[in-house]
């Protein structure tokens, strides 16, 4: 679906918040300041106003808007449960038939550096199958947001093999034997040091090293959190402590693409996720 003028429905249409990020977004979109990351130019974009998150998704579903940002004041308890209630599940384009699993994704950026991070926001000790699906989710995403092919980390606290032996290696494992035989550059288990600092990469990947542990290991530009408490810490760590800017949460594998916002987020992170909204939509 390629969309020119981007139709977004608030249901917190008038929350403080919510309303600087779309006139801050209104007043980019109108200046030649080109966009990092996605895009050479600011998306146009629709902003609608609903009273309820019921609403919103009946909106949406609908076709009367594109996309929902929520979040600021809602649970994401209530936004999943809405969302349920009025989207069905996407199709899985490997398998043909509908997910079983949805996840959270979060875009994050600080200056030249981009990271996408699934899932925080959903599945709480993921199984070796719903992992594939999260997995299979965020690859979907990262081909039309990233720059690069991306290049998938199964992040852990131990990196391949130097944990021993744990139940939720044995998952990452399970998880990266059905990708085998794959056209996609996924590893693990890794720390999150040797997924993205080349130096620490190449010093722990190197005794263990395989073909596709050397493109990912210091070089990922994706995470692949092994739970919901490592996706929603590691995030927010990112945001809180790091300064990056993040785009979501934006909920994978329902037929409609929306997002679930943190109620910390800012002006900055509301904008920055309508124009990675605009992006998957494209």
């Amino acid at each position: 679906m390629i969309v020119l003028m981007l139709k977004i429905v608030f249901p917190e249409f008038n929350h403080p918040t919510i309303k600087e990020a779309i006139s801050t977004h209104y007043q980019l979109q109108h200046t030649n300041q080109p966009l990092q990351h996605l895009s050479n130019s600011w998306n146009a974009i629709e902003a609608l106003p609903a009273s309820d998150l019921a609403s919103a998704c009946k909106m949406v579903a609908s076709g009367i808007a594109d996309t929902m940002i929520t979040g600021i004041e809602h649970s994401t308890r209530d936004v999943i449960l809405s969302c349920r209630d009025h989207f069905s599940m996407a199709i899985n384009p490997e398998t043909q038939r509908p997910y079983k699993t949805f996840s959270g994704l979060v875009v994050m950026r600080r200056d030249s550096e981009l990271y996408l991070l699934s899932d925080m926001a959903a599945c709480k000790h993921p199984s070796a199958e719903q992992l594939h699906e999260i997995v299979e989710q965020t690859h979907s995403s990262a081909q039309k947001l990233l720059p690069a092919q991306p290049r998938i980390a199964m992040l852990s606290f131990s990196t391949l093999g130097s944990g021993g032996k744990d139940h939720t290696i044995d998952i990452i494992q399970e998880t990266l034997t059905t990708f085998a035989n794959r056209n996609i550059t996924i590893a693990g288990e890794m720390q999150l040091d040797a997924a993205v600092n080349p130096r620490i990469g190449l010093n722990k990947s190197q005794p263990l090293s395989n073909s596709k542990a050397d493109q990912v290991a210091g070089q990922a530009n994706v995470l692949i959190a092994p739970d919901l408490n490592s996706g929603n810490l590691i995030y927010k760590t990112f945001e809180q402590l790091a300064g990056f800017t993040v785009a979501g949460p934006i909920l994978q594998g329902f037929d409609h693409i929306i997002s679930d916002l943190s109620r910390g987020s800012t002006v900055a992170d509301i904008v920055w996720t309508i124009e990675v909204l605009a992006q998957l939509l494209k």
